[in-house]
């Protein structure tokens, strides 16, 4: 396998775990930000952008498991997705925290 399948395996992650929230609230029908949103990530966007942009993210990061014939398991390639997947969830985590929690 060749170093830039792991590269795609990361990232492949990161996509998938930032469209996670956004397929969500929008599906639910809420407004949730966006990079269109004003201002970008912190203004919020409609429910129905949020679907969409949760749709791009999970086909480009399924896209992004293609190279190299990706299987799931105990295996590096699957170690590189769950880095991506973990370090989209902690920079979500903490950016969204302090957007959404209220200052004292």
């Amino acid at each position: 396998m060749l170093w830039y399948h792991f590269v795609a395996y990361f990232f492949a992650g990161a996509l998938l775990a930032n469209g996670v929230p956004h397929y969500v609230m929008g599906t639910t029908g809420r407004r949730f930000p966006t990079p269109f949103a004003v201002p970008p990530g912190k203004g919020e966007s409609s429910a129905l952008v949020n679907v969409i942009w949760g749709l791009v993210n999970a086909a480009a990061g399924g896209l992004l498991l293609l190279p190299g014939s990706f299987v799931a398991g105990l295996n590096p390639p699957t170690l590189a997705f769950a880095l991506g997947v973990a370090a989209m969830s902690g920079m979500l985590a903490r950016h969204f925290g302090q957007l959404y929690t209220p200052l004292h």
